[in-house]
């Protein structure tokens, strides 16, 4: 009596396909992040105004004291150093000032321990929250009873300005931790100003570009992975 031969079906690759389709799932997705991601960077590109800023409406900001101060600015913590320019820059900065009865007014920024030092002894407000939608604004106030010596004076300034009616300060930021202060020229108390800010970031274009490329690889790859998954038997 001759055995028959009994041979097994050939294993089954469902699970090869498996895999590829949740590869070619894991790509599209990364595929409509990073898309959506570039999307967003052109549009706020294109929102910049005739000068290249990203503005904010103009506000205005009072205070009984002898100096308005913004918070520390920390962009050694605050911006990641690949958006730094060759030059150390991360970028443009514009601030718009007026007093509100159009007369003179002094807006400087400097670092923040040199504004401290500066001020010292000085009564001073802090400004400490912004709200945009509605517009409100929450401050601290720090007391003290000297008069500041007249702020165009002071070499403390990495860029001021000063004059009647609107005035810009322009600057280029840097690393470090800094401090805008907005001020009577003569030290005097009593602060009504008009404020907006800009900012001109350069780097938003090739950005959205790069990721939309990004995107149509990904895409690619989850195609192909998708097609090769699923016609296996």
């Amino acid at each position: 009596m001759t055995a028959t031969a009994i041979h097994a079906p050939p294993p089954r690759r469902s699970g090869s396909r498996t895999a590829a389709i949740v590869v070619a799932s894991l790509l599209g997705v990364l595929s409509l992040a990073t898309g959506a991601a570039g999307a967003v960077a052109l549009w706020g590109d294109s929102e910049r105004d005739d000068q290249g800023y990203f503005s904010t409406a103009t506000h205005t900001y009072t205070a009984s004291t002898s100096a308005l101060t913004t918070e520390e600015l920390d962009l050694d913590a605050d911006i990641p150093n690949w958006l730094a320019g060759d030059d150390g820059s991360y970028g443009d900065v514009r601030l718009k000032v007026a007093a509100g009865d159009g007369g003179p007014v002094f807006a400087g920024i400097a670092r923040t321990a040199d504004v401290e030092r500066y001020l010292a002894g000085a009564s001073s407000t802090e400004v400490t929250d912004i709200d945009t939608d509605p517009f409100d604004v929450e401050y601290a106030e720090h007391g003290g009873a000297g008069r500041p010596a007249a702020p165009a004076g002071e070499d403390i300034w990495a860029a001021s300005t000063q004059g009647p009616g609107r005035q810009t300060l322009d600057w280029e930021a840097r690393d470090g931790h800094w401090s805008v202060v907005v001020m009577n020229p003569d030290g005097s108390r009593g602060i009504d100003a008009d404020v907006s800010a800009g900012v001109k970031i350069g780097i938003l274009e090739p950005i959205g570009w790069s990721l939309l490329g990004v995107s149509a690889l990904l895409l690619f790859g989850a195609v192909g992975v998708g097609y090769a998954g699923l016609r296996r038997r």
